[in-house]
């Protein structure tokens, strides 16, 4: 596809805007998008998914006691590769994997804002996903346990226990 404007050079960028309610699509060249004035992800001034992720994580409650009162934050920090949360926020992404473990307190309230939640809920990959399958499974399966003992329906329980245990250690030796 050509650039809408010049129509001599292929068209990388592709805008949807949407202008008093009317949807407008514009398939431009990188040149042209410059002449035109466009943010161009990636570059300087332009838009970033890390930029979007930033205006989350800016919005927690840092710097707040459990009162509500502001305070002098504590400056978290991972023991691995000193990574400050600071510089998580300003870049995007963690430096390694314990990272997570020292930023834990951060990521989940981060989590539920963008995602709604902590445990993912989607599909599984037949390839690999059988672990959580199977704790899935025991999951819903320690649940109904629990509602057949409030109705006292011992026996049933029972072999729900008896599945549970099996499939737990089924688990285990994997």
């Amino acid at each position: 596809m050509l650039c809408q404007e010049c129509q001599q050079r292929p068209a990388t960028l592709h805008f949807t805007k949407i202008i008093s309610g009317e949807k407008n699509e514009f398939h431009i060249c990188e040149h042209c998008a410059r002449e035109k004035g466009e943010m161009l992800p990636g570059h300087s001034g332009g838009f970033s998914i890390h930029n979007l992720l930033s205006g989350f994580l800016d919005f927690d409650m840092a710097g707040k006691t459990q009162s509500g009162s502001a305070a002098q934050a504590p400056r978290l920090q991972c023991e691995e590769c000193g990574m400050t949360y600071a510089q998580f926020r300003k870049i995007g992404r963690f430096g390694c994997s314990s990272c997570y473990k020292h930023f834990d307190g951060k990521i989940d309230p981060l989590l539920k804002r963008v995602h709604g939640g902590t445990v993912h809920v989607g599909k599984v990959p037949k390839r690999g996903g059988a672990d959580l399958q199977v704790q899935r499974e025991i999951e819903a399966l320690k649940q109904e346990l629990q509602e057949r003992i409030e109705k006292q329906e011992f026996e049933t329980a029972a072999q729900l226990r008896d599945r549970i245990r099996e499939l737990e250690l089924k688990r285990s030796q994997r």
